[in-house]
């Protein structure tokens, strides 16, 4: 069973890293690109935003598919 706080706490203290809990690499991988670039480009400010959406994403993705297949 996927727990939806533990994947959103995850993707909240590592970006991507919830998405590899739930078992989509590929997007976790993509995850933590895409916002280490966002900090690096934006001094910080769009970090905090793809943190946060990153870890609304992987709470959401487990708490729709809780079973893994």
């Amino acid at each position: 069973m996927r727990d939806p706080f533990v994947a959103g706490l995850l993707s909240f203290l590592i970006p991507g890293l919830g998405q590899i809990y739930n078992g989509r690499i590929l997007i976790g991988i993509i995850w933590l690109i895409v916002t280490g670039f966002s900090w690096i480009g934006s001094a910080g400010t769009l970090g905090w935003v793809m943190h946060i959406i990153a870890a609304y994403c992987a709470y959401s993705y487990a708490k729709e598919h809780r079973v893994r297949l």
